[in-house]
């Protein structure tokens, strides 16, 4: 969301961002001393409601939020939007929404804005999502999102077929979460028709069976950050730690293991032990994102037998940044969207650990759909075994064709950015929609 406030400033038009107030402050906190000059002198000004959950409430618990911003933030974004038009400085002439907060277009319509929903999942799952009444029709879900059996379903011939168990919003470790955030769904996905236009961040060649069910989606990725080494992201959650584009320098080509979980990933500490050992067991370099978060309970210790000297670890990486680097060998990642795009945008081959909702999804994709990727196994006791880590390390990074295919889907994600690109030719079309 932050990449497309950027480039929609690059065209002129004032941004305002709104987080809840937790996510405002992580994202402040992330940027030290760039905070001032964002809100005083850029087009991008960053502003907060609250999300109706006490301050020290775990923001992992979805259900919890999903219920509380419902109830909660509907009337307070009304009351903000109605604020910054009273000042008369910049009246808001547009919202554009995440799609899984599209309940913020009936406050839209309401003030009579115009909307666009923007998606940051695949489009496959925008198609899922939006396909939800004939999922239930067909018997592959009930009436409360659960499916009825284990099974692979199709939601269109055209579409690769999808098991039940990838089904995201049966992935949310939490059977009373589950219901609550299938509750919400149903919500937005009725609010979806408001807008206007729906843009994603995704390409026709990367999904052209998932783009053909939702036409009104129009991609306009991959967005991608402008890198350069100095410089740290806007809108992160954590401060990024930019030594280590100093360090993946010093490294050969091709030889640097990325494991990077995201920003919501936890472990428990046999998975964390075995992580760490597998890594130390593949005798390559590596470049491992530990979150430290802040009041978490969730700290995990390294075994005492792990030395690390062959890696570096830190808080959080420039991971745009990283994944360009010509050291990286291949990327450990959970599979959430954004680091998908990320990897798949940089031609680095994937070893996919996902950890719930639409990842998993992801995962299947990666692997069987684009074979860019492989996947581990656990073992009885669902632990992927440091000895597995290291057997599937040498095995992606000694896989010349999943180089070959990886290289080849990156040709042609960047293909769309060039002038006359498709999702460069949609985001254009929108710009001008935008102005009219």
């Amino acid at each position: 969301m932050m990449i497309f406030s950027q480039k929609l400033a690059e065209h002129g038009f004032n941004i305002i961002f709104v987080n809840t107030d937790f996510t405002h402050k992580r994202v402040l906190s992330s940027m030290s001393n760039q905070e001032n000059i964002i809100n005083e002198t850029s087009l991008i000004k960053l502003v907060s409601i609250p999300d109706g959950l006490e301050p020290e409430h775990d923001r992992n618990s979805l259900g919890d939020l999903c219920v509380s911003m419902l109830s909660t933030m509907p009337s307070l974004l009304e009351k903000l939007i109605e604020d910054i038009n009273m000042k008369g400085d910049h009246r808001i002439s547009c919202i554009v929404v995440d799609g899984f907060m599209a309940w913020v277009l009936e406050v839209a319509t309401k003030l009579g804005i115009k909307g666009t929903v923007f998606w940051p999942a695949s489009a496959a799952i925008v198609a899922l999502t939006c396909n939800i009444p004939k999922l239930i029709d067909g018997g592959i879900i009930n009436s409360y999102g659960i499916p009825n059996n284990k099974s692979t379903f199709s939601i269109s011939p055209s579409m690769p077929a999808m098991d039940s168990s990838t089904i995201w919003w049966t992935n949310m470790l939490d059977p009373i979460a589950e219901k609550q955030i299938f509750d919400y769904i149903l919500h937005f996905v009725g609010a979806l028709n408001l807008a206007e236009w729906w843009v994603g961040n995704t390409t026709y060649e990367l999904e052209p069976e998932a783009l053909s069910l939702v036409p009104k989606l129009q991609p306009i990725g991959p967005l991608l950050k402008s890198c350069d080494n100095t410089t740290r992201s806007m809108g992160q959650f954590w401060k990024e730690d930019l030594s280590c584009m100093n360090w993946l320098d010093q490294q050969p080509n091709g030889s640097v293991i990325y494991v990077a979980f995201g920003s919501f990933t936890l472990f428990d500490q046999a998975q964390f032990t075995e992580l760490a050992l597998g890594l130390e067991l593949s005798n390559r370099p590596f470049l491992w994102v530990v979150r430290q978060d802040r009041n978490s309970s969730n700290k995990m210790t390294f075994p005492i037998e792990f030395h690390g000297n062959q890696g570096m670890i830190i808080e959080w990486a420039p991971q745009q940044k990283v994944l360009g680097h010509p050291a990286i060998a291949c990327f450990v990642s959970h599979c959430g969207w954004n680091s998908t795009i990320e990897g798949l945008s940089n031609g680095v081959p994937f070893l996919c650990w996902p950890y719930f909702g639409d990842q998993i999804y992801n995962k299947k994709y990666i692997c069987d759909e684009l074979k860019v990727g492989l996947g581990f196994d656990s073992d009885e006791n669902g632990v992927i075994s440091r000895e597995e880590i290291n057997t599937k390390v040498h095995r992606v990074i000694d896989d010349e064709n999943i180089r070959s295919r990886s290289q080849k889907v990156k040709e042609k994600l960047l293909n769309n950015l060039a002038e006359g690109g498709r999702s460069s030719d949609n985001f254009m079309n929108f710009i001008k929609w935008l102005k009219d």
